[in-house]
């Protein structure tokens, strides 16, 4: 049986590609164990998939000043042994790493045993952990078509990133139903990012009033950040958050207002909805959002309209822009080459596995089987 270990974490966004792939894995017969945190989200998100999960110590790389910084160097170390011990007992064929600092101490240990890494980067720009990795990654996969000059141009490959197949299969009617609203009326999903975007949620209800009159809009707001006194307006539906409605939503939404966390955007390059992007300022971020949407404006897949730059006439123009030239953006991603990211890696992570040499984990368990 083929064998893989799934890592990354530390955040959502960390996770949520791998769990995209484990359908396809599964179906090809992939025998599958993720490696994370001790108890990081990565943990909880993957109970749900009945596949061995353990846990390695793991520290953050920081690049500011923090008590922490004279600890967690040996944490990692610590993880660096764990991580080599676990992969000697389950002698995987190839690894895939989404990032975050639990990658680290797997990637680096699998390195030093020979087993073959794949590793994804979501943003243009790589983060630290992923440039600890990459010097000993098989090949790095990445969302923009700029993060392929920033790599070794023998590893790059442009894949886009894995969203969850459910996404693709949203039930139109029941959202409707969900939603109180008229099938005849477009209709606005806007999401401010998991814990919502106060800056997005307070000119978004400033300008109701104007884009009530042509739309309907799902607002999916953040926790605690519903507004009470809307909650009966016609046409406006709020959430905290949503889960398993996710995917109905988005089958009836015309547009997206979004901000341009990586996975968020290119789950709307899989969907092909026109959206208008509000990146996270530079003052709330390491920058990041501004390159991503940046890369989708000018490959046609986005509009973008900057927090600094945001009011509610702003906001109205760019909607009402983004929807009467809607198809124009729906053509271009289309046509895109990250089109079909789950495939793109699967095919990648099957040749890996292929052409795979012998590791030492290999050669050890041969020997003591002697």
């Amino acid at each position: 049986m083929k064998k893989i270990v799934l890592t990354g974490g530390g955040t959502a966004g960390h996770v949520t590609p791998n769990i995209a792939l484990l359908p396809r894995l599964k179906e090809l017969g992939y025998d599958i164990t993720y490696i994370g945190s001790y108890d990081g989200i990565e943990k909880k998100l993957i109970q749900d998939y009945d596949i061995p999960y353990h846990g390695v110590a793991t520290g953050k790389f920081r690049r500011y000043f923090d008590p922490k910084n004279f600890s967690d160097p040996f944490r990692v170390i610590k993880g660096y042994g764990e991580a080599h011990k676990l992969l000697k007992e389950i002698r995987p064929d190839v690894i895939f790493s989404k990032g975050g600092f639990v990658s680290v101490p797997v990637v680096r240990a699998a390195s030093s045993l020979k087993i073959p890494c794949i590793i994804h980067e979501s943003d243009l720009t790589p983060g630290l952990a992923n440039k600890l990795c990459i010097p000993v990654a098989t090949k790095v996969c990445c969302n923009f078509p700029e993060t392929m000059d920033l790599i070794p141009r023998d590893k790059a490959v442009l894949s886009g990133s894995p969203i969850r197949s459910e996404l693709l299969n949203g039930d139109r009617e029941a959202a409707y139903r969900l939603c109180e609203f008229n099938p005849a009326k477009p209709v606005i999903m806007v999401i401010g990012g998991s814990q919502g975007a106060s800056a997005i949620n307070d000119v978004v209800r400033q300008a109701l009033p104007r884009l009530l009159t042509d739309f309907q809009i799902i607002h999916i707001c953040g926790k605690e950040k519903m507004d009470n006194i809307l909650l009966n307006t016609v046409g406006y539906r709020q959430f905290e958050y949503v889960k398993a409605e996710l995917k109905d939503l988005f089958a009836i939404s015309d547009l997206v207002i979004s901000r341009a966390g990586a996975n968020a955007i290119c789950e709307l390059l899989c969907l092909k909805i026109p959206n208008l992007l509000i990146p996270l300022p530079t003052k709330a971020s390491r920058g990041d959002q501004l390159l991503n949407a940046a890369s989708f404006e000018s490959q046609g897949f986005s509009m973008v309209l900057h927090e600094e730059d945001m009011d509610e006439d702003s906001l109205v123009q760019a909607v009402l822009e983004l929807y009467f030239n809607r198809q124009a953006y729906i053509d271009n991603m289309n046509s895109s080459k990250q089109y079909d990211p789950i495939t793109t890696i699967i095919n990648l992570i099957e040749e890996t596995v292929e052409n795979r040499q012998p590791s030492s984990s290999d050669d050890i368990t041969a020997s003591d089987a002697d």
